[in-house]
């Protein structure tokens, strides 16, 4: 995950199915609220950021263990907001740092974690 999408991993199944959440606060966006000016700008992110912050937490609230990985600090941004909500207290919540990688090394990466965790 980063600051612009997320690939959602479902490694419950055989079958890994894959979803993908996207940050409304394009570069696109970006450049039209900055004509507005820097506050604007700062303003419309930090709202689209949370919207994007809070779709992911709805995302994964059905499960009892995620991982969290990717090459930004976005993954700690989402955990700490996720730490602060109740709704959040029995998941297993793991965050590591990746570099970007393809579809199938995420999908690798995903079953290898938890292969470990569940042995």
């Amino acid at each position: 995950m980063d600051h612009s999408n997320a690939h959602l991993l479902d490694a419950s199944n055989e079958q890994m199915v894959a979803t993908t959440i996207k940050s409304a606060f394009t570069h696109q966006e970006k450049e039209r609220t900055l004509n507005k000016g820097e506050y604007m700008m700062h303003n419309a992110e930090q709202q689209e950021q949370h919207a994007y912050y809070k779709e992911l937490g709805d995302a994964i609230k059905k499960y009892d263990s995620i991982l969290l990985f990717g090459p930004t600090k976005a993954k700690e941004e989402l955990v700490n907001i996720l730490k602060q909500d109740r709704h959040f207290e029995k998941i297993k919540i793991d965050v590591k740092h990746a570099d970007k990688m393809t579809e199938n090394q995420q999908h690798a990466f995903v079953r290898n974690h938890f292969a470990h965790v569940l042995e």
